[in-house]
């Protein structure tokens, strides 16, 4: 699968860490950053794959000196087509700043975007890695 796709995804999220070692837990990560955030992530199972279930292993590293969001959210949408996916995620925490998306599915081909947002009260940054999946 190409290390292009993917589809927005929203999670609820406490996270710590360095962003230099941001997700070096995570067997073969992907990171995203935005707004002095760095988000480490990766497929379970892995590689990206059209119509199977899987789960995102994740963590959250916050610039320094700003607090971890107080939630993330994760999803998946084909914005070509108008819309999502078919089933919402669920989170759970792995200790140490780390949580993993459960329940995802992308269930056609073509260009996903995969978004997390990270939330602070009312401040919102959103992190988005597009897939592209045949």
């Amino acid at each position: 699968m190409n290390p292009a796709a993917a589809a927005p995804l929203l999670l609820a999220v406490l996270a710590s860490g360095s962003a230099a070692a941001c997700g070096e837990g995570i067997a073969g990560a992907q990171r995203l950053s935005g707004g002095g955030d760095v988000l480490a992530f990766a497929p379970r199972p892995a590689p990206w794959a059209l119509g199977r279930p899987f789960s995102i292993e994740l963590q959250v590293c916050p610039r320094a000196g700003v607090a971890p969001p107080d939630e993330l959210r994760v999803d998946a949408r084909m914005p070509e087509h108008g819309h999502g996916m078919n089933y919402r995620p669920s989170l759970v925490a792995l200790g140490g700043g780390r949580w993993r998306a459960d329940g995802l599915l992308l269930h056609m081909a073509g260009r996903w975007e995969l978004s997390f947002e990270l939330r602070r009260g009312e401040q919102v940054q959103r992190l988005v890695q597009v897939l592209q999946l045949r």
